[in-house]
């Protein structure tokens, strides 16, 4: 039973090991590099989810103005605490949406 056990660890460590070995070197350093050419930037907002309410001030108990749909055509400027403020392009309603639906994608150094 041991004996199993062992060639059954054995077996899952070359596997897993198996595309480590194997991976060319310069796939490393190119993803490397398109990481470090990105570090410290800050990319395009996104929508976490499918519609974020917008609000008419940056405060969850404000008046909800509308819906800011994830298909819409957006905008962003100021923040305020954790509040974005968003301009719906497709309906023309702008307000504030939280930050913890509407966010910037932030690139993270590898080095």
């Amino acid at each position: 039973m041991r004996a199993r056990r062992l060639s059954v660890l054995a077996a899952t460590a070359a596997a897993v090991a198996l595309p480590v070995i194997s991976a060319p070197a310069a796939t490393a350093a190119a993803h490397t590099a398109v990481a470090s050419e990105n570090c410290h930037k800050e990319g395009p907002w996104k929508i976490g989810t499918s519609a974020v309410r917008i609000h008419s001030k940056p405060s969850s108990k404000s008046t909800v103005v509308g819906v800011l749909y994830q298909g819409h055509k957006w905008s962003h400027g100021k923040t305020h605490g954790s509040w974005v403020h968003v301009k719906d392009k497709t309906t023309g309603v702008s307000g504030w949406a939280s930050m913890s639906y509407v966010y910037p994608i932030i690139y993270t150094c590898l080095d």
